[in-house]
């Protein structure tokens, strides 16, 4: 039997159409395609805004549950399910996120699906793409620079240095970045003070890109957002620093989604946003809104576990955007249900049936948040070798159990022809008409109300815990008209819980908010919970130790 390939060595194989037959596949005409090279393009904003009023199709969310170092394969099955709804001849779109450099380098890999269910190419995917991130990165620190500029000059908006909330950020895994001391070096350099760097995916600036609905709309938000407070303790603006404009002018093409293409070559967007740790974890709303309005099925994912990525993907992209969306796809392994049960990772390719039994409970429970939100739900099984028949059939009843069907899929060996039943019952459970969309919480719910009902709903914890200080927070943003605003939990994504050691389902903890930030821009208020960090570090052997370019050139060791 020969060796497995690499997820780099099959793409490379591919057969790549030029950019503009996909296009053709949307009906997008050739002068809305912008090329970026031949395998990459951005769809033109004057195209875009002609899709509007056009009807929309349904709308597909993957998501997960708890990650593990198991593996379980969401953006594989996104774009493997992609694939099969075409495959059994659905008109179908798939809208993913960007990957960020962090952890391309750092322990996760890179985030362009795997095996035979890839969006290529798969390099220029994981690494600079099309510039997007860069232009966040350089808009959110053009705005840094202006707030010390301003600080300089005189300070005529009596902005109050031990009270600006605005920091730099850079997408790398840095931990030396969290917490600086900037401006040493006397008088011509600035007003020393303390700051730090979060990584570019937890730059509120990221969320706005992929919340907002155009050009117009996006300046806007840059203009809300709160760069710190006067002495009064009154906020400031990027707007009262006359930052906007520019700031817009640096993300107008990022705004522009990116096209792509799979494997199998069928359309995919890919625009902005991972980490639904610490930020939303979804991808664009520009982007989603273009492919229901060109496919008519599209599959979305939203990041890491169901209580964080999918969560937020209802309660915050939905809320904003008005999207209802038809069907939850929740991916499982059996390899990953196994270590929830208390397997270790290198005991996992022995069958074990009661482990994958208690680690059922993880599922169980991210199936009956997901059905909460009233949408139906299907398990996706990402099959691995070592899986055994009766493993296999216990998941299938513990999601029975829980009020879905679990379907086996083997697109990352297989492609498309892996995951044709899951294909099939998802076009299904589309069209049925089943879906009541409901979020979480009501505008008008408290945003403590707002962060309890996340607790002790999805997550089953038993109570909120705060320091004064946040509470103090909370209450001035509801006095200030924000109270309506959704709340973005900012948590491990390894639990229910806070500690990520707390596997399976864990029920009864509490969850402490430590800090909260108000984002004013993006449109939510995010509340930090346990020990989670917004600058990640890198692991004691990162992945960047074995990436490196062969005698050809070609990128080798990206995962």
């Amino acid at each position: 039997m020969s060796e497995p390939q690499s997820d780099i060595a099959i793409a490379r194989r591919a057969e790549l159409q030029p950019i503009g037959a996909v296009a053709e596949r949307l009906g997008i005409p050739p002068e809305a395609v912008i090329p970026y090279g031949r395998d990459k393009a951005k769809l033109d904003g004057a195209f875009l805004r002609s899709l509007e009023g056009r009807q929309e199709g349904k709308l597909i969310l993957v998501t997960a549950i708890n990650p593990t170092p198991a593996g379980e394969g969401k953006t594989t099955t996104t774009v493997g399910l992609g694939d099969g709804l075409n495959a059994i001849g659905r008109r179908a779109a798939i809208c993913l996120r960007e990957p960020s450099l962090g952890p391309c380098f750092g322990q996760k890999g890179g985030a362009a699906g795997g095996g035979h269910a890839q969006v290529v190419p798969m390099e220029d995917i994981n690494l600079h793409f099309t510039g997007d991130f860069h232009a966040i990165t350089t808009a959110h620190n053009l705005l840094a620079a202006m707030v010390d500029n301003h600080l300089h000059w005189g300070n005529a908006l009596d902005l109050d240095p031990r009270r600006i909330v605005w920091r730099r950020v850079l997408d790398m895994n840095d931990r030396a970045l969290r917490d600086i001391v900037q401006s040493l070096g006397g008088p011509a350099n600035g007003l020393p003070r303390e700051s730090g760097f979060d990584i570019t995916v937890a730059s509120e600036i990221m969320a706005i890109v992929c919340l907002a609905t155009g050009p117009e709309d996006l300046r806007e938000r840059l203009g809300r957002i709160v760069v710190g407070y006067r002495r009064d303790r009154s906020r400031v603006y990027a707007r009262d620093l006359e930052a906007d404009g520019a700031m817009a002018v640096l993300l107008k093409d990022a705004m522009l989604p990116n096209l792509v293409q799979t494997l199998e070559n069928n359309p995919a967007l890919v625009h902005g946003g991972p980490f639904a740790n610490i930020a939303h974890g979804c991808n664009s709303v520009v982007a989603t809104k273009a492919a229901l309005r060109m496919a008519d099925y599209v599959v979305t994912e939203a990041g890491f576990g169901a209580d964080l990525g999918a969560e937020k993907f209802f309660d915050i992209k939905c809320r904003q955007a008005g999207l209802k969306p038809d069907v939850t796809v929740i991916v499982a392994t059996v390899r990953a249900l196994k270590m929830n049960g208390g397997v270790p990772k290198d005991a996992l390719g022995a069958e074990n049936l009661d482990a994958v039994r208690r680690g059922a409970a993880n599922l169980k429970r991210h199936v009956a948040n997901c059905i909460g939100f009233g949408v139906p739900v299907i398990v996706a099984v990402n099959h691995f070798g070592t899986d055994t028949p009766d493993e296999i059939e216990a998941v299938k009843v513990a999601a029975a159990e829980a009020g879905a069907e679990a379907v086996l899929c083997r697109h990352w060996a297989e492609g498309s022809k892996g995951i044709l039943e899951l294909a099939e019952k998802v076009a299904a459970l589309a069209d049925s008409g089943r879906a009541r969309f409901r979020p979480a919480y009501a505008d008008e719910t408290s945003l403590l109300g707002k962060i309890e009902t996340v607790v002790k709903d999805i997550y089953h914890g038993a109570a909120v815990t705060a320091e004064p200080g946040v509470l103090k927070l909370l209450g001035e943003f509801e006095a200030d008209g924000y109270g309506h605003l959704p709340v973005c939990m900012a948590k491990t994504q390894y639990s229910f819980s806070t500690d990520p050691s707390l596997l399976g389902a864990p029920s009864g903890h509490v969850v402490h908010v430590r800090d909260v930030r108000l984002a004013a821009g993006a449109g939510f208020v995010v509340a930090i919970c346990g020990d989670i960090l917004t600058m990640p570090g890198l692991p004691r052997h990162p992945a960047a130790e074995r990436i490196f370019l062969d005698e050809e050139g070609r990128v080798e060791g990206l995962f």
